[in-house]
């Protein structure tokens, strides 16, 4: 669907729900003007609304908040939250706000549209119980009924009821039926019901294997019909995606090059965490210069230099009479063909010199008091990049990239990934793990746009499968496919203990943390049921009060999992 077309009906959707409170019948009584009567309302205006803040969502977290907790980022400035999991109470008032809008579509006597209230239903509650843990749901969205203070229904309840509610969806989808459906208002998949049944279907596989180690007699019935189904999400041109207009900030890719403030920082203070560098670089992996530019300034190592750290930089090997330059003038002078080098001499270290990285590709240690500091950083702080650190790549200075920056929910590669799992716990799933677990790193390399290296990375060390190491190998390609879309691999690491993740040396605690903290905004105004929650979260030794990110909720108690 064209950009415009879709940033269109998106905003229409916007409009309508804001227009609803202008009715002429404000005067009539029982009737509130704040809402769209789902009896004359049109579900095709609410859809995009739904979709689009679902998707975008999504996308927030999984290149910031939980992609700093599995270790794909680090930030060098404003890191706490992001590199040491020091975190604060979390409201999610706009997750329920989702779910109210979805009610609308739920209301529908259209079968498509009842379809895709469903499948998003699913979705947003798996994220709440995901993040969070025991939640509002069955009591939930009542309160024009005069039920303000819901119950929290247990995680059992919340996946039995997403499960059932994806197998609602996807005999909705079955039928084949988008009568009512109006062209550009579907922003994943344009009105296709068989779509949205791939869909479903494959949140299905998702959800049944986040429960798998709890629930496995469910977990394996779900995963094991889908498959027989063949109904699921098995190329990345079916991945559940939305690009970006990228016409203003508010429709373009988020914390780029031009929609970021005048000193470009938040673009900047994204780094590479060394934990995914070293996978990648230790592997000759692809997707490296697709996500990571090269450091602008490599380390050199000089026996001649009479000091440890030159004072001043070189181009194209002339000395120049400065530390640094800034990084759009080193940018365009590298774009422009030219090399910039700093010379160090490593026989000169001293016991508090740093060690120097010289590779071309460099990122930031997990957790560490000082990232900005890394890899003899000569200008740090907020206000300049580190020019020794890899930045991301240009792909992520633009507002928009139709083929490639897209907030992406789930994926022809996470599918294949889990089908390998379910492989090698011995359920029927067709093919053996191996078989699978290709199929999963080549469709991850389809999506970006490198799958012509597909023979030569399967062939190296570290990737070509090993059946003495699947799980490992598995969970740690899906990791590295789940770039931008990191809360799934947080939750992949929550129940297996997979890739092996710790903690940085700066973290309040050793260990990587396990969920959300209940918002205050829950906690005060639903006083006895968040309690109650709170009172069946496991306590452990990291655990630093009841509400805590290390308390485990009931999807790992009992598991020894991740730690």
């Amino acid at each position: 669907m064209d950009a415009l077309k879709k940033l269109h009906r998106i905003l229409i959707a916007l409009v309508v729900v804001s227009l609803a409170s202008c009715s002429d019948k404000l005067t009539e009584t029982n009737i509130d003007p704040n809402v769209v009567d789902p009896a004359v309302g049109n579900p095709n205006m609410i859809m995009p609304t739904v979709l689009a803040t679902a998707a975008t969502d999504y996308l927030s977290k999984g290149w910031d908040v939980t992609a700093g907790v599995v270790q794909h980022i680090q930030h060098d400035g404003w890191f706490g939250g992001i590199n040491t999991y020091e975190w604060g109470p979390e409201n999610w008032a706009n997750y329920y706000g989702m779910l109210r809008n979805n009610a609308y579509l739920m209301k529908s006597n259209q079968v498509f549209h009842q379809g895709v209230a469903y499948t998003m239903k699913a979705f947003v509650f798996g994220m709440i119980t995901d993040l969070w843990g025991d939640a509002p749901y069955t009591d939930a969205l009542k309160g024009e009924e005069g039920l303000f203070e819901p119950v929290f229904d247990s995680q059992e309840t919340i996946y039995r009821g997403i499960l059932s509610d994806l197998q609602q969806a996807a005999e909705l989808f079955a039928t084949g039926d988008n009568s009512g459906y109006l062209a550009g208002y579907d922003t994943y998949y344009g009105g296709d019901p068989s779509r949205w049944h791939k869909f479903a279907n494959s949140l299905a596989l998702r959800y049944a294997m986040r429960i798998s180690e709890k629930l496995p007699d469910l977990a394996k019935s779900t995963i094991e019909r889908v498959y027989s189904s063949g109904v699921y999400i098995d190329t990345p041109a079916d991945d559940a995606t939305i690009s970006f207009v990228g016409s203003q900030a508010s429709n373009g890719w988020p914390y780029n090059f031009m929609n970021d403030d005048t000193g470009r920082s938040n673009f900047r203070r994204r780094k590479p965490a060394e934990t995914l560098m070293d996978q990648l670089l230790s592997t000759n992996d692809p997707r490296l210069p697709v996500w990571w530019a090269p450091v602008h300034v490599q380390w050199v190592a000089d026996g001649s230099l009479t000091q440890y750290m030159d004072n001043a930089i070189r181009r194209d090997g002339e000395r120049l009479s400065v530390v640094s330059l800034p990084d759009l003038t080193l940018k365009a002078e590298i774009d422009a063909g030219h090399k910039f080098t700093r010379h160090f001499n490593p026989a000169l270290k001293g016991a508090n010199d740093p060690t120097l990285n010289t590779n071309l590709y460099v990122g930031v240690p997990v957790g560490v008091r000082l990232p900005d500091y890394h890899n003899g950083n000569p200008t740090p702080g907020q206000e300049v990049e580190n020019q020794h650190v890899s930045q991301m790549s240009d792909l992520y200075r633009y507002n928009t990239d139709q083929d490639m920056l897209k907030a992406r929910i789930i994926s022809a590669a996470e599918v294949s990934f889990i089908f390998a799992e379910a492989a090698l716990k011995g359920w029927a799933v067709g093919a053996d793990a191996e078989t699978h677990y290709y199929d999963g790193i080549r469709k991850s390399l389809q999506t970006w746009k490198v799958d012509g290296q597909y023979s030569n990375f399967i062939a190296g060390d570290g990737v070509r499968f090993n059946s003495a190491i699947a799980l490992e190998q598995i969970m740690t390609q899906k990791w590295i496919a789940s770039w931008t879309g990191s809360t799934e691999a947080w939750m992949d690491f929550r129940r297996t203990g997979l890739p092996a993740l710790t903690a940085g040396p700066n973290s309040p605690q050793p260990v990587l943390p396990v969920r959300f903290i209940y918002g205050d905004a829950e906690v005060f105004a639903n006083i006895k049921n968040s309690q109650d929650a709170i009172d069946r979260l496991e306590q452990n030794a990291y655990s630093n009060q009841a509400n805590s990110q290390w308390s485990k909720p009931w999807i790992v108690q009992g598991t020894g999992k991740p730690w």
